[in-house]
């Protein structure tokens, strides 16, 4: 499977600090912190005042903060990266495996 960008609703969210792209942002325009709720996953990098567009809805491409497989689902880590789910909000649910932090995958959102 290829990676693909395919979003249904992309909204934009003015930054209030550093977001770095493809990362999960939430809708105050920060980046999610470990666990936390997320609005979608950043199109662009930007700074405080930028307005940044966020895909809610359809799939994005992310970047991980650790391995893990296909078919599971991710949330936030401190940074804003993908980890497999454990006790924070359910984000998204991975399309691809991420086999170490840094690698950019393919998700599909899950709306909270």
């Amino acid at each position: 499977m290829g990676q693909l960008n395919i979003p249904i609703l992309t909204l934009s969210v003015l930054a209030t600090g550093t977001i770095t792209a493809r990362r999960f942002t939430t809708a105050a325009g920060a980046q999610a912190g470990a666990g936390a709720n997320a609005l979608g996953v950043s199109e662009y990098s930007g700074v405080t005042g930028d307005m940044i567009p966020v895909t809610a809805l359809g799939t994005s491409i992310v970047e991980a903060g650790a391995a893990f497989d296909a078919g599971v689902e991710l949330e936030a880590d401190a940074t804003g990266r993908a980890i497999l789910k454990t006790t924070g909000k359910t984000l998204a649910r991975a399309l691809q495996a991420a086999t170490q932090a840094g690698d950019f995958v393919e998700v599909f959102h899950i709306p909270n």
